[in-house]
């Protein structure tokens, strides 16, 4: 019990924490905001796996970390609109739209890999696509000051540049959902699309943008793990990070800042299973802690929404009855 309270109270563990949360966390951030215009894009997860293999592929092939990264963006917000044309244009449902994503982010990387790189198909199962070396690898920052103060700078410096913009995505992200005249028209479209289309606002234009910045947020995501994370890509490493975003954001309200402590927890829940495992644990239990704490997260989330719409209730009940 003592090596367990011995390794969480470190800074090495909470180094851990934050690095664990910032790929859920650009996914959540994805989901908050085509959850404002009223979308459900369960596809996170496929965008991520498409995004994390050709950002390592592109960051190999131009021997560049910032082209992989663009390329990673990119090919998230394509993917993202390939869901949207069938969502919005073909009238398919978005929810099977999402899963055929996820299963092409499962199954169909797989061929991509063996078609790309001439992989035979065990190799492509069983190996990683080392491509990325330190060269290529998304630098990691070294916060001036703050890295020279104990426990402080091991815990906040030296993390990967990707880790410091999810979470100035988080503040940028409110700003574009209440300080912008593209927030609004998504908060509008998301609560009456009828009510936003009566005053000139083009709801499928709306719900584009909304699902291309989902896509760019998850591709964001995805060079994270494959170009940070991890050195390279390989079959299933984004774990259902894509899910449990979708879990932050409902447990965050829907919110930026409430999404990012949902996904602070889910850091925490995974990083602890990590550290169960090293010290001996047997990787059977740690293993599904982080999904037992979304399950349970959502239950909670459930109680407390469900109690609060209650109250709700009662209190307009009351105030109809006292105006009678």
């Amino acid at each position: 019990m003592s090596n367990v309270l011995t390794s969480i109270l470190s800074a090495e563990f909470f180094f851990s924490i934050i690095r664990i949360t910032s790929p859920i966390l650009f996914a959540t951030l994805g989901a908050v905001i085509v959850e404002k215009a009223g979308i459900s894009n369960i596809g996170l997860e496929g965008i991520m796996m498409i995004s994390a293999l050709f950002g390592s592929l592109c960051a190999y092939w131009s021997s560049s970390w910032f082209v992989g990264l663009l390329a990673a963006m990119i090919v998230g917000v394509i993917v993202a609109l390939v869901m949207s044309v069938f969502a919005f244009q073909l009238k398919t449902d978005i929810i099977l739209v999402g899963i055929a994503i996820n299963m092409i982010g499962s199954g169909g990387t797989i061929f991509l890999v063996k078609s790309i790189t001439n992989m035979t198909e065990g190799e492509a199962l069983s190996s990683t696509t080392s491509l990325i070396t330190s060269e290529l690898q998304i630098p990691t920052i070294q916060i001036p000051l703050i890295h020279n103060i104990p426990v402080i700078g091991p815990v906040f410096s030296g993390h990967s540049l990707l880790t410091y913009v999810a979470f100035l995505l988080v503040f940028l992200t409110w700003v574009l959902l209440y300080k912008t005249s593209l927030g609004l028209n998504l908060r509008s479209v998301g609560e009456n699309p009828n009510a936003a289309s009566s005053v000139g606002v083009s709801v499928t234009r709306v719900r584009y943008t909304a699902m291309a910045l989902s896509g760019l947020m998850a591709g964001l995501g995805g060079a994270f793990m494959s170009m940070s994370y991890a050195m390279g890509w390989s079959l299933n490493m984004v774990a259902g990070r894509g899910f449990i975003a979708l879990a932050a954001q409902a447990m965050g309200s829907g919110e930026p800042f409430g999404a990012m402590l949902a996904t602070i927890v889910f850091g925490f829940a995974q990083a602890f299973g990590i550290k169960l495992s090293s010290i001996g644990l047997d990787s059977n239990l740690s293993s599904p802690i982080p999904y037992i704490i979304t399950i349970i997260g959502l239950v909670v989330f459930a109680i407390i929404k469900r109690k609060r719409d209650a109250k709700r209730v009662a209190t307009v009940g009351a105030k109809q009855r006292k105006e009678k």
